[in-house]
């Protein structure tokens, strides 16, 4: 982040949990969800019913929240892909 110049606001621990509760609440908050798996990159519509493909996509194989998981704006970005950080973040 700080290759970017990003200024963290709020950092979660990875051991507080974060599931799809947590994911459903922060899609209702949000216009935008933009999930990325290395190269694989899924952009759906957010707000106040998000879909459980979004939800889905937020989540690990453990059920937790996926990480990096930022949010710019009403945009949320979960997982790590270069090019999207370069365009979206930095």
């Amino acid at each position: 982040m700080e290759a970017s110049d990003v200024t963290i606001k709020e950092s979660v621990p990875a051991s507080r949990k974060l599931g799809a509760d947590e994911a459903s609440e922060m899609l209702a908050n949000a216009s935008k969800l933009v999930a990325m798996k290395g190269k694989k990159i899924e952009i759906f519509a957010a707000g106040d019913l998000p879909s459980e493909e979004a939800v889905a996509a937020m989540l690990g194989p453990t059920g937790n929240m996926r990480a990096p998981t930022i949010r710019k704006g009403k945009t949320l970005l979960v997982g790590f892909n270069e090019e999207v950080f370069d365009e979206l973040v930095g």
